[in-house]
């Protein structure tokens, strides 16, 4: 079984991925992480992409393919593998497909966490890290406890690019960026649309009923 998931920043998409990988024994390939992971092994291709970034410029979509073949590849992968934000675009979707087919392989399912504007709005401004313990809270949705020593509000801190400003930019590009994909999954019926604005358990059973659905 292999799955694509999509969202915007503040979905929820990387917990929801988590769970599929707990619950289900994929193995989550991130395409950020890959290019990192080059990075910090120093390869030869990791120089380049660091080279690319360094400067501004983009990984090009054939590097991006050639380090996701590595995994289509392996066989401890094979028909395992959670696609968390890729394809980003019909170019990728299309080598994605092609790739998959080359090992004899193919997308089951492609999950699209929807939420509004208004709620990323609210999880973005509203998140706060406690410095101690790392836990990660929202005075809209998940406040911290009054009374704790550890996560008392003298510890709580922002991420500097937790803005309204930021996340608006960030919501509005990765819609308009992602429609094509989306697009090119719902023309091959694999296109499923989950709520996103409601509670993490909510949303992880609704996904749990999909890929129960494909594997019955």
């Amino acid at each position: 079984m292999n799955i694509v998931i999509f969202g915007p920043p503040g979905a929820g998409k990387g917990t929801q991925s988590n769970f599929i990988v707990k619950k289900y024994k994929l193995h989550q390939l991130s395409t950020g992480e890959l290019l990192r992971n080059e990075i910090r092994n120093k390869t030869d291709l990791g120089k380049k992409i660091s080279s690319l970034m360094n400067s501004g410029k983009l990984v090009s979509d054939q590097v991006v393919s050639n380090l996701i073949e590595k995994f289509i590849s392996d066989n401890k992968y094979n028909n395992r593998l959670i696609f968390d934000g890729y394809p980003r675009n019909k170019l990728q979707a299309n080598n994605l497909k092609d790739l998959l087919k080359k090992y004899d392989q193919e997308i089951d399912l492609v999950l699209k966490l929807s939420i509004s504007l208004d709620a990323i709005k609210k999880r973005i401004t509203g998140r706060s890290v406690c410095s101690i313990c790392g836990k990660i809270y929202n005075k809209f949705f998940n406040p911290a406890p009054v009374n704790s020593e550890c996560c008392a509000s003298k510890f709580l801190q922002k991420r500097s690019d937790d803005t309204l400003d930021i996340a608006v930019t960030r919501y509005q590009t990765y819609e308009k960026n992602i429609a094509p994909v989306i697009d090119f999954y719902k023309q091959t019926n694999l296109l499923r649309v989950v709520n996103g604005e409601r509670s993490i358990v909510e949303i992880s059973k609704e996904i749990s009923d999909l890929i129960e659905g494909i594997k019955g």
